[in-house]
């Protein structure tokens, strides 16, 4: 019977590159188990990587989503924050000229144009309003402010409207001003006409949201906000009776437009209603998504813990037969 024997130089090599290989099994079983996912992607896929690839393209495209569907809500949330804020400013001004009008016996107390004046540049400063440099009430003309500051406002409304003896025809003729398209829309309003492309918070779903300062609800409380803030000027010449009359008008024109303000804040809420909806069956699918990826991928705990245990066992044992075969020498042998 014949035999074959390895030398001490060929054994050595053949104990290190065993000693190498399981250190490696015990590197890549140790990455999968605290990972719990599998190293070699390409053993369990056998070659077919069309699967991942298309799970993988549609987290990507989820997550591109995801960042429409934030972008959405900051800006949506924002507009409700400054139209909440300019509602406010209006129903605030709308009692105050409604009480400080007093009927027949004239203005009974405090300046009511000097609020005014104070509320509409709160008014147009809410209007103004940007979120990270974004106009939001320009249209597509985000780069600037839709209005200009109130003493602007008020001199343009002030010219329109000298030369009107009566409250009724004061107000009448900034109504004019207000509708007419050459009017306030071309003079005052430096936002777009065009309103913002539609959010694309999904491969199906898009999101418009079209609110600009020159929305008829906003520019009737401009109006009456601004003919309030001019019912003083020396320019008019109205007898305190005639400014009290016309306190009255716009204060009952602000209270009365407390509910186009609302309609218009309730359509942004049904907005951000929609994108709430949109972005949590996003959200759902990204899960389903993961988890099918994570099933793929997944190693088996059980199976990588007991192969770790066997792969350690023969390392160790390695490491036992070449301490031995290290102690062997002629004299231990005699």
């Amino acid at each position: 019977m014949s035999t074959i024997s390895l030398g001490d130089l060929a054994q050595s090599f053949m104990l290190q590159r065993r000693s190498v290989a399981l250190r490696q099994d015990l590197t890549r079983l140790t990455d999968e188990l605290s990972s719990g996912k599998v190293s070699d992607v390409r053993e369990v896929l056998d070659g077919n990587h069309n699967y991942l690839t298309g799970l993988e393209r549609s987290l990507e495209v989820l997550e591109g989503y995801s960042v429409a569907n934030s972008e959405a809500t900051y800006y949506t949330g924002a507009m409700q924050d400054a139209l909440e804020r300019v509602q406010d400013f209006g129903g605030a001004l709308g009692l105050d000229l409604l009480l400080a009008s007093g009927g027949p016996i004239g203005v009974i107390a405090g300046n009511p144009s000097d609020n005014a004046r104070t509320q509409l540049q709160g008014i147009i400063n809410s209007l103004n309003d940007d979120i990270a440099g974004r106009s939001l009430f320009s249209g597509t003309t985000t780069d600037q402010a839709p209005l200009p500051d109130a003493d602007t406002l008020i001199a343009q409304v002030l010219a329109v409207v000298t030369g009107q003896t009566t409250p009724e025809d004061i107000v009448n003729a900034a109504e004019t001003w207000f509708s007419d398209p050459a009017g306030f829309d071309t003079v005052s309003y430096a936002g777009s006409a065009t309103a913002l492309a539609p959010f694309v918070l999904s491969d199906t779903e898009r999101v418009n949201l079209d609110v600009r300062a020159n929305d008829d609800a906003l520019k009737e409380l401009l109006l009456h906000t601004t003919v309030a803030a001019i019912a003083d000027d020396p320019a008019l010449a109205l007898t305190v009776t005639q400014q009290s009359e016309l306190f009255g008008i716009t204060g009952i024109g602000l209270q009365s437009n407390q509910d186009s303000i609302t309609s218009l804040r309730a359509n942004i809420g049904f907005t951000e209603e929609r994108i709430e909806m949109i972005s949590a069956r996003n959200q759902a699918e990204e899960t389903s998504l993961e988890f099918a990826r994570n099933a793929l991928l997944a190693a088996d705990p059980f199976e990588t813990a007991t192969e770790l245990e066997s792969v350690q066992f023969h390392l160790q044992s390695l490491y036992s037969v070449t301490v031995r075969s290290s102690q062997l020498s002629l004299v231990n042998f005699l």
